[in-house]
């Protein structure tokens, strides 16, 4: 197979290093991780790529390309506070127009390109679960570049950024105790705070360090849901530990009791033993009709907690919106809860949807889809949020939504089914608790609660509709050929012990964009025929692969979801080709 060289390094700026070029950082492998700062699995990758920066330290450049999907993600400043949220230490290209997007033909997030020494792009793959693989592909190349004379070891370009001061560091969420105090999870500083009603903070738990100790001396990820228990404990979502833990507010001892710390990967169990099954970023908690409601992010899920099983109760793992009976619903990294009289409400952050699960089925209050938002009042099925994490039942049984990425607190009024703007201004609001005639907004990039009075009436708001900035892929209209390319991981092949190894998932929004092709099968090559103007192609992959000739073969199942922006144009290609790498 001919070799590829890496196109160039282009974007507005740079985080974390001086301006980076592949010429000057040749000598060294380069690892691309193309990633949007609302994309839970980018940020899964993240955490991937900790050790593997570390193992390889002397050799190994990685620069994530921030490529947005939301234009909230556009802006410069947004992108800086997510890079100090999330602990990236490594350089990262801001690039607002896509253009390394376009030049390495992207189609998914998140993508890993690795670039040789000399150059090259030796290695592809989209969707997480690939650091493994890539670790062992670097250990044959550091040795085959070292031979060569190519390798030249050395220092990250990486430099920095000072250390923050500020009490609060991104909270998440906050639930009432019931001594009047408001606990926050203080995401950044991995901890938990006591706020009192001047909204100071007067205790904190946890060590402020990454970690996942139980006791009275606890550590945390990245926490961020919280839910007050009957026994008067509270329940925490540590969001980046995949754990559910509960905290005794009195003694500040801290439990594990759900998740292994593992996060689940397709294939493994969604229901059993709490402490026995794997959780994906669980992003809020509530209790709900006699049990603990988990939005788990990481599989755009909803599952239950019962105190000694965890199951699901909405959602199939595929990304989308599609409403109906809850477990053949689709949702959207689930990552705010509340419970309402007649039913539960949930944000979909990444349809920016607001959402309802009750009796057994989901439906949708405000939201279209996986690429439309904005902000704009008005009757629900007309207006928009733009990627929304929390939602607070109201007195009045209305709902207020934290409209983060519009830095916004809306109201939908289920009475007259329209949705109103209550606040605006606000820095990336991610939750809020009612307190009498106040909410108490979680400013989650401004670093601190606000109390705001909620006033008799909405402002309306009037805006326009926008779309992802994600580049539209033409196809021929009529037929066309989809291709989902496998290679299975080195040292591993196809497995079919079980039944078939691959399976693929087409549907499209809205439906009537396939005449046909659309369903389920094993064969990664499927023949569609679309119709329509524009929308978007849904397509799900996965293939299991197992080791070669060993006796006790270890296996991998390797999924990927795409929700590809396509129009119909004459004269375009007539095939459609997705690459899912082991």
């Amino acid at each position: 197979m001919a070799k590829v060289r890496a196109p160039e390094l282009a974007g507005r700026s740079w985080i974390g290093s001086e301006p980076l070029t592949l010429a000057e950082l040749r000598g060294r492998f380069v690892l691309l991780d193309y990633w949007t700062f609302c994309c839970v699995n980018c940020l899964h990758v993240l955490d991937e790529l900790r050790p593997l920066e570390e193992r390889f330290d002397d050799v190994l450049t990685v620069i994530g390309v921030h490529s947005p999907k939301f234009v909230h993600e556009a802006d410069h400043d947004a992108l800086v506070a997510a890079v100090e949220r999330y602990e990236i230490h490594h350089p990262v290209l801001d690039d607002p127009e896509l253009s390394m997007w376009k030049q390495y033909a992207v189609k998914a997030w998140p993508t890993l390109v690795l670039v040789d020494p000399e150059g090259y792009v030796v290695h592809v793959s989209s969707g997480e679960g690939h650091v493994e693989g890539i670790g062992r592909l670097l250990d044959g190349l550091v040795a085959e570049h070292e031979a060569k004379g190519t390798l030249r070891r050395g220092d990250s370009p990486y430099v920095p950024p000072s250390p923050s001061s500020s009490p609060l560091l991104f909270p998440g969420k906050a639930v009432r105790l019931p001594d009047g105090g408001l606990l926050v999870t203080d995401s950044a500083h991995h901890s938990l705070v006591v706020l009192d009603e001047d909204l100071e903070v007067v205790r904190r738990i946890g060590s402020g360090t990454r970690g996942r100790q139980d006791g009275t001396r606890p550590s945390f990820a990245e926490p961020q849901g919280l839910a007050l228990l009957e026994s008067g404990h509270v329940l925490v979502a540590d969001t980046a530990n995949h754990l559910l833990r509960v905290l005794d507010v009195a003694t500040g001892d801290v439990q594990t009791v759900a998740g292994t710390g593992r996060v689940w990967r397709p294939g493994d169990a969604t229901s059993g033993p709490a402490l026995e099954t794997n959780l994906s970023t669980p992003w809020d908690v509530a209790v709900w009709d006699g049990r603990v409601v988990v939005a788990m992010a990481g599989t755009h899920q909803l599952w239950g907690y019962d105190g000694e099983t965890v199951s699901v109760l909405a959602g199939t793992t595929g990304e989308g919106l599609h409403d109906g009976a809850a477990l053949s619903a689709y949702l959207a990294q689930p990552s705010g809860l509340t419970a309402g009289t007649d039913r539960l409400w949930f944000a979909d952050s990444e349809t920016s949807a607001l959402r309802w699960y009750a009796d057994g089925s989901v439906g949708t209050a405000v939201g279209t889809g996986l690429f439309d938002f904005g902000h704009r009042d008005g009757p629900a099925g007309e207006a928009l949020l733009q990627h929304p994490l929390g939602v607070t039942a109201l007195p009045d049984g209305s709902v207020a939504v934290s409209d983060t990425y519009n830095g916004a607190v809306r109201r939908y009024d289920p009475a007259t089914d329209t949705l109103s703007t209550l606040m605006t201004g606000l820095a990336e609001p991610s939750d809020a608790v009612v307190d009498g005639e106040h909410l108490l907004v979680v400013e989650s990039a401004a670093h601190r609660v606000t109390r705001l009075r909620l006033p008799d009436e909405a402002l309306v708001v009037d805006g326009v509709a926008q779309r992802t900035q994600r580049p539209v892929t033409e196809v021929a209209p009529g037929a066309l050929t989809l291709t989902v390319v496998f290679t299975p991981p080195p040292g591993q092949k196809l497995d079919e012990s079980f039944g078939p190894s691959t399976r693929l998932t087409v549907t499209a929004t809205p439906p009537e964009l396939l005449v046909s092709g659309a369903g389920t099968s094993t064969d990664l090559v499927r023949e569609l025929v679309v119709q329509g103007s524009e929308g978007v192609l849904h397509v799900a992959a996965s293939a299991a692969s197992c080791d070669v000739d060993v006796e006790h073969a270890a296996c991998h199942v390797t999924q990927q979801d795409w929700g590809i922006p396509v129009t119909s144009v004459v004269g375009a290609p007539a095939r459609l080709e997705l690459v899912l790498n082991g």
